[in-house]
């Protein structure tokens, strides 16, 4: 169910019913969860946004970046830094717009897990729904490395079965072959067609993903890889506040600490619990 203003929405009719911001609007509408906008404005915004999540999922998966663990990630040297982690550090003097955009230029220079690959399809579908300007002033110190993100994304999980188009979920393997670990589980976007994009697995069904992620499990194993009920969201109303041009955002912001680990493939929740870790230890 959606509400504007308190209110809920009545018109279903402002897109075509063939577009992909109909099809997330109906599904919204159908869902027993309540999303909640202050305007019309802000609603738009989060359709746009989902919409050009599903659009940069496609154009990954249509191009050479490849999957591979922290040990064998590589990036384009012009525009990061390659670190010990096996993460990607924004080069001083590199424009935050055009290093994420050089993912899918020179897509072929590109190796990294599946992780890292949502938050690289998020910065890139969250460029193409604000512009450069309010994504270079949001995102300037960009760090590509597992689920380690811009505390501007809000990237925040709920747990449900229904999810949306431009989610990402979960496929977790908890029986994978210990030798083959990046195969742990998978993240990946739902797509709104029945299909999921998982970097390293590309554009299946759920039977289809966890297909592929059996086949990697240990000898002898009856557990079946299985879809999580969760799904990540970024915060959508935080955003749309930079979708028009202000002069009065501030200029500090909360810098997550980075959580140094080798698990490839790991899910939101997984990172989460080690970020908590460090503080308590800290």
């Amino acid at each position: 169910m959606i509400l504007l203003s308190g209110k809920p929405l009545q018109q279903s009719d402002m897109w075509p019913s063939t577009s992909m911001e109909d099809i997330i609007l109906e599904e919204m509408q159908g869902d027993h969860i309540i999303y909640s906008f202050s305007s019309f404005d802000q609603l738009v915004f989060a359709l746009q946004l989902r919409k050009q999540i599903i659009l940069s999922a496609e154009a990954m998966n249509q191009s050479e970046m490849e999957f591979a663990v922290f040990a064998t990630s590589r990036c384009n040297p012009e525009y990061w830094r390659l670190t010990e982690l096996g993460g990607f550090q924004l080069r001083r003097g590199v424009k935050p717009s055009a290093a994420i955009q050089d993912f899918y230029k020179n897509s072929s220079l590109y190796a990294f897990e599946c992780a890292g690959a949502m938050l690289i399809i998020y910065y890139h579908a969250v460029l193409n729904t604000i512009g450069e300007d309010a994504f270079n002033y949001l995102f300037p110190d960009l760090y590509i490395y597992s689920w380690h993100s811009d505390s501007d994304l809000g990237i925040h999980s709920i747990y449900t079965h229904d999810f949306l188009p431009g989610d990402v979920v979960y496929f977790k393997n908890p029986d994978f072959d210990p030798n083959a670990s990046q195969w742990r589980g998978e993240n990946a976007v739902v797509m709104g067609d029945g299909t999921y994009f998982g970097h390293g697995l590309g554009r299946r069904t759920a039977e289809e993903m966890i297909e592929a992620l059996n086949k990697n499990r240990k000898q002898g194993s009856n557990q079946s890889a299985y879809l999580m009920s969760a799904a990540k969201r970024l915060s959508f109303k935080h955003l749309a506040e930079f979708s028009v041009p202000q002069r009065n955002h501030p200029k500090q912001k909360y810098k997550y600490p980075i959580v140094p680990h080798n698990r490839t493939s790991i899910q939101f929740e997984d990172y989460l619990i080690f970020l908590y870790s460090m503080y308590r230890t800290s």
